[in-house]
C-alpha cells in the first residue's frame, strides 16, 4: 500500500499525531530507563528526551525528539523542535555512551530545529554542528531511526549514525515541502509538487543510499497499529545492534567516515 501513496500523502502520514513518539518507544523497548535532564549549561529542553537503559538486556543510551499529541502538549514540547540546549543535552548523552561503551540509539521526529530568536541567540547552528563533529568520531556504535518527520538540520543534529533506518511512511529532507514551495514556486499550493521533487520518502532515500534500511509499517500507517510498529522497530534495532557490536571500533569509525564520503557522489 505504501508504495502506491504519493510523497505528499507520506508527508501527512509522517506528521500524524497518533504515530508512536519517542517516549512510546522508550517505554516499550527500554527497561530500567533513567531519564537525564539538562545540558549543564543553560537548561533542559523537553523537545529532546533521553537517558540510559537496557535494550534486550544490553545497556544503551537512547534519545530522540518528542512531539505532543495535541496543541497544548505540542506548545509545551516546542512541537518537537529543539533549542540549542536540546542538542547540547543530546551531545552530553552521546558522550556518556562513548565513556561507558554503550551503543547510542537516536529517534528522529521533528519539523526542524527551533527557529526562534532565542535559539539563534544561543547559537543554534553551532550546537548542531558540534553534534555532527562529535557523532562523526564517537567511539561507540550509533543507530538512528526516523520515526516520523526528519526535518533539515534539526533532524541531522542527532542523525549522523553508522546505520540510519526509516519507518516506511516517515520522511527525511533538507526542507519541508511547504518551505520548498514558498522558495522555489513562490506559492504554498505547490507543496505536493515540492514533496515529489524533494525525494524525501524512505524508498527514495534507500535508493540514493542515504539510509540503510526501510522498516515496514502496518497497513494504513503506524498510527493505526502502534504496537506492531514498535515491534518491527525492535526487530530492526536488534539485528543492526548485533551486527555493529561485532565490528572493532577503529573499523567502525572508518566505515562511518566512508559512508558519509560516499553521499552525493555521482558519475556523469
Amino acid at each position: 500500500m505504501a508504495e502506491s501513496l504519493s510523497p505528499w500523502h507520506k508527508v501527512l502520514l509522517a506528521r500524524e499525531p497518533n504515530r508512536p513518539h519517542t517516549k512510546d518507544y522508550i517505554e516499550s523497548l527500554i527497561t530500567d530507563f533513567i531519564e537525564l535532564h539538562g545540558d549543564r549549561s543553560f537548561g533542559d529542553d523537553p523537545a529532546i528526551i533521553g537517558g540510559l537503559g537496557k535494550f534486550n538486556g544490553f545497556p544503551v543510551v537512547i534519545l530522540g525528539h518528542q512531539k505532543g499529541r495535541d496543541t497544548k502538549e505540542n506548545i509545551k514540547l516546542n512541537f518537537g523542535m529543539a533549542h540549542p540546549e536540546g542538542y547540547q543535552k543530546a551531545r552530553r548523552l552521546m558522550r556518556l555512551g562513548e565513556k561507558f561503551r554503550f551503543p547510542v540509539i537516536t529517534l528522529v521526529d521533528t519539523p526542524g530545529a527551533h527557529p526562534g530568536v532565542e535559539a539563534e541567540e544561543r547559537n543554534q547552528a553551532a550546537a548542531i554542528a558540534q553534534n555532527l563533529l562529535v557523532m562523526s568520531t564517537l567511539r561507540t556504535p550509533i543507530i538512528t531511526v526516523v520515526i516520523g518527520e526528519g526535518g533539515s538540520g534539526g533532524a541531522l543534529g542527532i542523525a549522523l549514525a553508522d546505520r540510519i533506518l526509516m519507518l516506511e511512511n516517515s520522511i527525511y529532507s533538507v526542507i519541508s515541502p511547504e518551505g520548498c514551495a514558498a522558495i522555489l514556486w513562490k506559492r504554498q499550493e505547490a507543496k505536493e509538487e515540492a514533496a515529489q521533487a524533494l525525494k524525501l520518502t524512505a524508498s527514495d532515500l534507500l535508493e540514493f543510499k542515504i539510509i540503510d534500511e526501510v522498516i515496514p509499517e502496518p497497513s494504513g500507517g503506524a498510527h493505526l497499529d502502534p504496537k506492531t510498529t514498535i515491534e518491527k522497530v525492535k526487530e530492526a534495532l536488534q539485528i543492526n545492534l548485533e551486527q555493529l557490536r561485532k565490528i572493532p571500533i577503529e573499523q567502525l569509525l572508518n566505515r562511518r567516515y566512508e559512508k558519509y564520503c560516499r553521499i552525493g557522489l555521482f558519475l556523469e
